[in-house]
Order: C-alpha cells, then structure tokens, then sequence
C-alpha cells in the first residue's frame, strides 16, 4: 500500500504511505523470498518512489506523471491500470454500501485514472489487465475490456493484456498466456470475433482449465 486509497476511510490517495527506504526493503526481503510485489499506489510520488524501490507492478497509477512513465519503462514495471472501476464507483457504489467518502474521492480519481492510462498506452509501456476484483460483484471484470479499447487500446492489445502480457508480469509466461504445447490449456470461447468487438469477451460459452472442460458449451 505505498498510497492511500479510494475505498479506504480518512485517508487521500495522493499521499504517500511509505518511504522509499521503507518499500525497498519490502522488495528486497520479497524478491530474496522469490516473491513478486504489486504496490498499490494512485500518488504521484508513491508510484515513483515504489517503481524505484524495484516492485514488480503498479496497481491503479491513476495519478502518474511523465516522469513515473518513463521511469516504468525504464525498470520494466508493469502499470496496471482498474480503469472499469469508475463506471461501478458512481453508478452503484452508494447502493452497494460504499460511503460518501469514498464517492467524492471516486470522481477526483477516476477520470484522471484513465487519462492517465492513455498517455501510458501512448507512451508504449508495460500494460496487464487488472481490475481492483472484489470493488465490483466478480463475473463483471471482463467490462474492463471495452474501457481499455475507449481508452486506446485496440481489442488484440487489450486480450493480449490479460494474457501474454499478464503471465510475463506473474512470471508464468512458460505457462499460461498462450495456447501452445506444453502450457495449461486454459482456454475460453466466446461466440463472434472479440479483435472486431471485444464486448463479446464479456459473454463467455465455454470454459477449459489445465485441459478439462469446466463449462460445457452453451447456447447463451
């Protein structure tokens, strides 16, 4: 948590929550563990600061400058961009429990989330598809699909965000993120072309895990 949050009671998102002297020892002590570091961070700081300190992934990086781009670029740091969660936030946010507070903070946040994931898209950087899940009922994190295409992706980079470049952030690129021998053969159809609309992503008939069918194919 190297910035405060939009979920989280009395704090801004802006500020800073850790020193860099503090998250590269956190990295250190991690990676020597073999483990990778996500670092949720939407201040400006505190994406460059963590960045920096060597973390593998940026969650949110709403409020990333052109030097913390370029500075991601540099490191290899993959910016993960939740850019569906504004559209759930401010539609149903207050019906589904969240407070006020977190409302308010929402709408500094979020246009300026996805402004932001345009200029990193832009600028060629390290993009995986994630989604803050458990913000929003799971099952709905395929809709952030379409903000990525809104925002500049074209639908292939979109798929490949969730998938080959997703497992070269996890380190599973040897695994998962590509349909080819050896791999897990985890594998989803959808009906139509998604590279021409890839709304169809959200309408999954079909799903295979590590080579067994899981959801039989449907007529949905």
């Amino acid at each position: 948590m190297a910035s405060g949050g939009v979920l989280s009671k009395g704090d801004s998102p802006g500020a800073e929550q850790y020193s860099l002297e503090e998250m590269q020892a956190i990295v250190t002590e991690a990676h020597m563990s073999g483990r990778k570091v996500a670092a949720h961070a939407h201040g400006t700081q505190a994406i460059k600061d963590a960045i920096l300190a060597g973390v593998d992934s940026v969650e949110h990086a709403s409020l990333i400058d052109d030097e913390g781009i370029r500075l991601a670029k540099q490191h290899g740091t993959y910016l993960v961009f939740d850019i569906y969660n504004d559209d759930y936030i401010l539609g149903s946010g207050l019906k589904a429990g969240m407070l006020q507070e977190t409302i308010d903070k929402e709408k500094t946040i979020g246009r300026r989330q996805r402004e932001s994931f345009r200029r990193a898209h832009a600028a060629d950087s390290y993009l995986a598809f994630g989604t803050d899940a458990g913000v929003y009922p799971h099952g709905d994190n395929a809709k952030q699909f379409a903000k990525m295409v809104e925002w500049g992706m074209t639908p292939i980079e979109a798929i490949r965000a969730a998938t080959l470049e997703g497992a070269k952030l996890m380190g599973w690129q040897d695994r998962v993120g590509a349909i080819q021998p050896g791999y897990y053969a985890d594998v989803i159809a959808v009906q139509g072309d998604p590279t021409q609309d890839v709304r169809i992503l959200e309408h999954v008939r079909f799903v295979m895990q590590g080579g067994a069918v899981k959801r039989p194919l449907t007529t949905e």
